[in-house]
């Protein structure tokens, strides 16, 4: 019997999504090795022995941050290129984790355009939920999306 799992796979077997509850299991379950944590509150990883990198997105940050959600996307696609299993995650997956999701499908050209991407990856995690300003900062960086 298998177990429902509270996290997702972006890239089967290779790239995983969920919130900060998740690392553990992504690391247990399914041997991920490198963690891209996208809290700015975040203090440490909460799992041994993996690649942990912090990310600092504010949730509702008063700031731009395009050069954040650049600086996450190729974590995690540097990790996946790499042959590395890599999850990525926010407080609770939705906004900052959806927005970093999108981006990943755009650089990795698995989706053409922002509305393509953004659909596969709720497609993937229903619960994804990017508020304007996340939107905004993928626009920056894939206006041909």
């Amino acid at each position: 019997m298998s177990e429902e799992k509270s996290y997702h796979q972006l890239i089967a077997g290779h790239v995983y999504l969920g919130g900060a509850g998740d690392v553990a299991a992504m690391v247990e379950q399914d041997g991920v090795q490198v963690i891209v944590d996208l809290r700015e509150e975040s203090t440490g990883c909460a799992a041994a022995n993996v690649t942990w990198t912090r990310i600092p997105l504010g949730d509702d940050p008063a700031q731009d941050q395009v050069a954040l959600f650049k600086a996450a996307i190729d974590a995690v696609v540097a990790a996946y290129r790499a042959g590395r299993k890599v999850g990525f995650h926010c407080g609770g997956g939705k906004g900052r984790t959806g927005t970093v999701a999108v981006g990943v499908l755009l650089e990795l050209g698995l989706c053409q355009t922002l509305d393509e991407a953004e659909a596969r990856a709720k497609a993937i995690r229903p619960v994804i939920s990017m508020k304007p300003a996340q939107r905004a900062a993928l626009q920056q960086l894939y206006p041909q999306a």
